[in-house]
């Protein structure tokens, strides 16, 4: 396999519609971050010409970015893992054809966002109630979270958008009051719940780091996948972090981040946190 410029936007193309969705995301993004795009294929059937069709596409949405297509000769998998050790972000379909053929998409998504080692976005199908309401991010105000934050600030000045910060508290009153389908909407917690203070505190640098993004603060009960997989359409970006893979935490988050892709009506960036090295 060839190897791509460092910092490279990577997209997968089956020809399917959902990968025209994600190309279309894909070269807008490069455009806004003035980065090189690679469009790659995975290498069966008529691959050449869909993935000629695809760059075709890309530079036609964004004439001024650096498309190249490739095509891969291994499981689609593999290959977008290994690209994202260089790649600045790695965009998919949210499912291809239904057949054989589709392995660039669909469950691929979800196994490549768990694996990769750079953020992957999902373009899922938007839903009808989508509002445009900006980018919406899960975080809990420790250090781990603050990759997925700085992400999700980003990416809201980048589109020009306003941000809402969630964190999803699961508690005895949770589970007691069977606060599982809850929306972002709901009575928040209160700005003095200790969860909210130190949700604050974590945003406070991002906020003067990108004073162009209106940030709301929510604290809210219910389950992460519950609040930012299935009730999130009204908004453009949905963004969860994903812990390392050599931490037991991944069997908790690396789940959470699947559901969220799997369930939401919009599109949704998984972001590696990385590891965190506790004092001794």
């Amino acid at each position: 396999m060839s190897t791509i410029r460092p910092g490279s936007i990577v997209v997968g193309a089956d020809g399917s519609k959902h990968a025209a969705r994600a190309i279309a995301w894909a070269a807008e993004q490069a455009t806004l971050e003035r980065r090189p795009l690679l469009v790659l294929s995975a290498d069966e059937g008529a691959v050449h010409r869909i993935n000629a069709e695809a760059v075709q596409l890309a530079r036609e949405i964004a004439p001024d970015v650096d498309v190249v297509g490739l095509t891969a000769a291994d499981d689609p998998r593999g290959t977008l893992v290994e690209l994202s050790r260089d790649a600045h972000l790695l965009v998919m379909g949210s499912r291809g054809r239904g057949t054989v053929r589709s392995m660039l998409l669909g469950s691929v998504s979800a196994a490549v966002s768990r694996l990769s080692y750079c953020p992957v976005v999902v373009c899922r199908p938007r839903a009808e109630e989508h509002r445009g309401k900006g980018v919406l991010v899960g975080a809990d105000g420790t250090e781990a979270s603050l990759s997925v934050l700085d992400f999700a600030f980003a990416q809201a000045s980048l589109h020009g958008q306003p941000l809402t910060v969630v964190h999803c508290v699961w508690d005895v009153v949770a589970a007691v009051a069977g606060l599982r389908n809850v929306r972002i909407e709901d009575a928040d917690l209160g700005p003095e719940d200790e969860a909210h203070l130190l949700l604050a505190e974590s945003v406070a640098g991002f906020a003067e780091k990108y004073p162009d993004v209106p940030a709301t603060l929510r604290v809210t009960h219910g389950l992460v996948d519950d609040v930012l997989g299935g009730r999130t359409a009204a908004w453009d970006l949905v963004v969860v972090g994903r812990h390392p893979l050599d931490t037991v935490g991944r069997l908790v988050t690396g789940s959470i981040a699947t559901a969220v892709v799997e369930r939401a009506h919009t599109t949704v960036a998984v972001v590696p946190e990385p590891t965190i090295v506790l004092p001794s």
